[in-house]
């Protein structure tokens, strides 16, 4: 896709998901949105640990990981 391209609405809302009655976006769903691998973003998240606020992420349970 080219970085200039929009992404409909309608893909961005099917990657929501409501886990813990908070509306979340899965990092594999993120990774794909910025089109690189989940490795590379979760990578990028520990590096920058500072910019991402704790109450915007989280590790999903055995029990909640359903897909």
């Amino acid at each position: 896709m080219n970085k200039l391209e929009l992404i409909p609405e309608i893909i961005i809302a099917n990657k929501i998901y409501l886990i813990r009655k908070k509306k979340v976006m899965l990092s594999f769903d993120l990774a794909e949105l910025y089109e690189v691998e989940t490795k590379r973003l979760n990578e990028q998240v520990k590096r920058n640990i500072g910019k991402f606020p704790e109450r915007f992420m989280f590790q999903l349970t055995q029990d909640e990981y359903v897909f």
